[in-house]
């Protein structure tokens, strides 16, 4: 090991150690928690927190942008500056933020700043949009991620903005039994949602980048 791998090595321990303090400081008893991100596909995002364990709901939305209540048109569109965000809403009795957020890291390409997989534009970037008591873990998050993978994170951590939830259209997507006509014929929601997701690569990719440390591949 180099003597720069070492110090890095060493300044990311000393990391841990400094926000697992903070931590501690601040946590308290409490209900729920919320914690927002942005990782391409809200639907995607959503089925995957929702499996996890102290998960309570994912909600799909926006986040990051200027228009108030936007609506889905408006932020794919272009010029509103939000981002299909999901806002996860948690038992931190159950699940640790810190774990959220390892497991958001891993289930995205963070090293992609164009947006994910087959979408593209500024609406599928990845961000995370972090409370003043979740910058900390958030950034060692972010800096953990990037010595794993030995690639630039170019995810931002953001202060946490504005939630606006999409409409009941997008909201479990993944699982709704309801007919939609896509171009490949009727379908429901579900199979037009497992479609798309393997058409669009996300799984394939994240499996690529992350191998066995990628938590929801095959979602």
């Amino acid at each position: 090991m180099t003597a720069r791998r070492t110090l890095k090595t060493v300044s990311l321990a000393l990391s841990i150690a400094l926000c697992l303090v903070v931590q501690s400081m601040t946590s308290h008893a409490q209900d729920l928690e919320t914690l927002t991100v942005a990782g391409g596909c809200f639907w995607c995002v959503e089925a995957d927190f929702e499996k996890v364990e102290g998960v309570k709901e994912a909600v799909s939305g926006f986040a990051g942008g200027t228009t108030a209540n936007p609506t889905y048109k408006q932020v794919t569109g272009g010029n509103t500056g939000h981002y299909e965000a999901v806002q996860i809403k948690f038992d931190p009795t159950k699940v640790e933020v810190e774990t959220l957020l390892s497991l958001f890291f891993r289930s995205i390409d963070p090293t992609d700043a164009g947006g994910q997989f087959c979408d593209r534009g500024d609406s599928y970037r990845t961000a995370v949009f972090a409370t003043a008591s979740q910058k900390c873990a958030a950034e060692l998050a972010k800096a953990t991620a990037h010595a794993e993978l030995g690639q630039s994170v170019v995810s931002p951590i953001l202060h946490s903005w504005p939630f606006y939830p999409a409409d009941s259209y997008h909201q479990n997507f993944y699982k709704e039994g309801g007919i939609i006509l896509t171009r490949f014929g009727p379908k429901s929601k579900a199979k037009a949602y497992k479609a798309y997701r393997d058409a669009c690569g996300r799984d394939a990719r994240v499996k690529a980048l992350w191998g066995p440390d990628a938590p929801f591949v095959g979602g």
